[in-house]
């Protein structure tokens, strides 16, 4: 399985398996908007205007009462689109359909990919299909960590011309940052996910403590939590040496105002002062607090949760899977006892949540790129994504999206994660992230276990600037 696995949407226990690792757990599906009258409504909203993007409005013009009648694939211009397999109400390949119903220009054929918690064999799809430069597919979604490599390879059409700054200002700060690779936006947000802190409302309330903002704050509450007998474990995290180890590595950095790599991205930074400090954090919560036990150096995210949903622990920091898995009775003892909150961070600094998900990419050798920019236009649309979000349980990448009445209403958990999505930090940005994750993991374990963490950050950096420079 790909290490390239801490990426996954909102998720719901009915289709979870605890034999995948839960960031690559399927996504919840919402409640549908299953009439008809509301499928044309959504076609006329969605499709229309972002058709109208690329061909001066003649994508809405088959529209009548009822299904439109468009013309057949062989007179329209027919593009691809390949994706990871994703589970709601809707499928990816409904959502295409709605596509090619509300225009008449273009005629999308969808490929279906593996599901992400497959991701080696996506990414493997992927690779080898843009390697040939033959320009199929023509529109793909990627792993937010693929894009740097992807666009390096010169694989990504560039898009900044399709979507200018103002646009762009629509998304999340943090995609629009992994979205773009050395100056250029190679990719656009699909749906995003992200760490965040999970945490026993109950037991805080009854302390009369209020939700830790800081890591000191936290650690001293869940210390007094598991002193008095409440609580097995104060803090769960994940420490195996795995993709998520990384990603949580992220998060204690950034919220401490460091990075893994330098500014210039050709030099690692994971040893500076503040991510020295950040992993140390890390290492005393095992050893010098003890708010974690020693079994969060094997685990990832499933064995961190069960001990959390099972009532035992007071804090947690996962992914939005956890949230529906714990308000289901039939694998919860803490239905309606859990929150969620931006992760803490140090003094001086400010939280951040490793930022996960999906992204859009237009192939670099399409030959269809007006096509191709219509079908991704309509894709990335307020309409459409608040559409997926309802229907796949994917988080939207448009902070406005969250605001609307309908999403509050039918998935009042995910409008709470905004300011958690606000802050999310991307991963190294490099086209070598393949062997940049495989070193972070190493030297991070290797510090957490020895308790040596400036000598083996150090050795880390110098792995890491050799890979980069």
């Amino acid at each position: 399985m790909s290490k390239f696995e801490t990426d996954m949407p909102v998720g719901a226990p009915t289709r979870h398996d605890a034999a995948t690792p839960a960031c690559e757990a399927a996504p919840a599906a919402a409640s549908a908007v299953n009439a008809p009258t509301d499928r044309r409504r959504f076609l006329q909203g969605a499709g229309l205007m972002a058709g109208a993007a690329v061909f001066g409005g003649l994508s809405g013009g088959a529209m009548m009462a009822g299904f439109p009648s468009v013309a057949r694939a062989q007179s329209r211009t027919e593009i691809t689109f390949a994706s990871a397999r994703f589970f709601g109400k809707q499928t990816i390949a409904e959502i295409v359909d709605m596509y090619n119903q509300s225009q008449s220009k273009v005629q999308v054929k969808y490929i279906e990919l593996p599901p992400p918690s497959s991701s080696t064999e996506v990414h493997q799809a992927l690779v080898q299909q843009l390697a040939r430069r033959s320009g199929t597919p023509d529109v793909f979604t990627q792993d937010v960590v693929w894009i740097a490599e992807f666009a390096g390879a010169g694989w990504a059409l560039p898009l900044d011309e399709y979507f200018p700054a103002a646009e762009r200002s629509n998304f999340f700060p943090g995609l629009i940052e992994a979205c773009t690779y050395e100056g250029k936006l190679t990719a656009l947000p699909w749906f995003v996910d992200s760490g965040m802190l999970y945490y026993r409302k109950d037991l805080l309330e009854a302390a009369g403590a209020k939700v830790p903002e800081t890591w000191d704050e936290m650690a001293g509450i869940a210390a007094e939590m598991q002193k008095s007998g409440k609580v097995d474990f104060g803090y769960l995290w994940q420490g195996k040496q795995a993709e998520v180890l990384v990603c949580d590595v992220v998060e204690a950095i950034a919220s401490n105002g460091g990075s893994i790599l330098g500014a210039d991205g050709k030099s690692a930074a994971i040893n500076s002062d503040k991510a020295v400090q950040a992993v140390q954090f890390l290492h005393d919560t095992i050893n010098k607090t003890k708010i974690s036990p020693s079994d969060v150096l094997s685990w990832d995210e499933e064995p961190s949760r069960l001990p959390f949903t099972g009532g035992r622990a007071a804090f947690l920091r996962n992914w939005s899977y956890v949230y529906p898995i714990a308000q289901d009775p039939s694998g919860s003892s803490v239905v309606d006892k859990v929150g969620v909150a931006p992760l803490p961070h140090f003094a001086g600094g400010k939280s951040a949540a490793c930022l996960g998900g999906y992204q859009y990419g237009i192939n670099a050798n399409t030959k269809n790129r007006e096509a191709a920019v219509d079908f991704l236009t309509w894709m990335a649309s307020p309409d459409t994504q608040l559409h997926t979000a309802l229907q796949l349980g994917l988080a939207p990448t448009r902070p406005a999206v969250f605001d609307s009445a309908k999403l509050g209403a039918e998935q009042p958990f995910m409008q709470t994660l905004k300011p958690v999505f606000t802050g999310a930090t991307p991963r190294p940005v490099t086209a070598k992230y393949a062997q940049v994750t495989l070193a972070v993991q190493s030297g991070v374990s290797r510090a957490l276990v020895s308790g040596d963490i400036q000598k083996e950050l150090d050795a880390a950096a110098q792995r890491i600037t050799t890979i980069v420079a």
